[in-house]
């Protein structure tokens, strides 16, 4: 944008609008006003008094058109990728975020679930807002999907990737139990052929293990539990437990390798 020599602040934030975004930053304030710092600040503060604004991280804020300004924020998904692009990580939106995406949406999660690379950052947290990153050491790209959203294409895991994901995080979101009313939700749109071509380049065996164990003995998705189990039979497995936030014994599925070591409940 053109630096502005008589600075109006809402003319400003319906410039940003009328290109689909919802975001601004202290960065592209100094570069396209004439404003002093202090006075920058000065207009930020008044804007975020007066609920024009709200501020995501240091430095970053997104815009809210009346049609928010009851809540005070914006569903996080119209800033997301903005918000990554200014942190400058890539990411992609998973788990219980993810699967609400898919239309999974049988438990409802006051959160955000973004999967980033490493290093870890810490969440973002305030009263209206929650975003907790999870952290990875790489993903395939074709294992994400591109959706549309009034400002532009985020990045969600497939619903192959997404219950892969459920399980290999599941101490994390609530254990086993937590995740499987979601899985079996998203069994309908799982491929099973993009089932095996996303679980054989995860990392993780005992994630594959668990799932497949879980469609095989608990859904009765045998051919979802086919392409698991074809994606690790020629590699070396070892004995897993089904959760690992309990250190109960119990009986060995031979098949999966699976101690089941929790009461199944969802």
């Amino acid at each position: 944008m053109k630096k502005e020599r008589y600075f109006n602040f809402n003319n400003y934030l319906q410039k940003v609008r009328s290109k689909g975004r919802y975001s601004i930053t202290l960065s592209e304030l100094q570069e396209n006003t004439n404003l002093s710092y202090k006075a920058i600040q000065q207009t930020i503060f008044r804007a975020k008094t007066n609920k024009k604004i709200a501020q995501i991280r240091q430095g970053f804020y997104v815009i809210i058109p009346p049609e928010y300004s009851n809540l005070g924020i914006l569903p996080v998904y119209l800033y997301i990728d903005d918000l990554m692009q200014f942190i400058k990580r890539d990411y992609y939106l998973g788990l219980f975020s993810a699967a609400s995406i898919h239309g999974a949406s049988h438990q409802q999660t006051m959160n955000t679930q973004v999967i980033i690379e490493y290093p870890a950052l810490r969440k973002i947290k305030n009263d209206k807002l929650e975003i907790i990153f999870f952290t990875k050491n790489k993903w395939a790209k074709n294992n994400l999907i591109e959706k549309k959203t009034d400002a532009g294409y985020i990045k969600v895991s497939s619903p192959e990737l997404t219950v892969l994901d459920l399980i290999y995080y599941h101490k994390r979101i609530g254990g086993i139990n937590r995740a499987l009313s979601i899985i079996e939700e998203l069994s309908e749109e799982i491929n099973p052929q993009k089932l095996y071509e996303t679980a054989q380049v995860f990392k993780s065996n005992t994630t594959i293990q668990r799932l497949g164990f879980i469609f095989d003995e608990i859904f009765n998705e045998t051919t979802l539990a086919n392409s698991l189990y074809k994606s690790i039979e020629n590699k070396k497995t070892n004995r897993t437990l089904l959760s690992s936030l309990s250190r109960n014994k119990g009986k060995i599925n031979k098949k999966w390798k699976v101690v089941i070591n929790i009461d199944i409940d969802y």
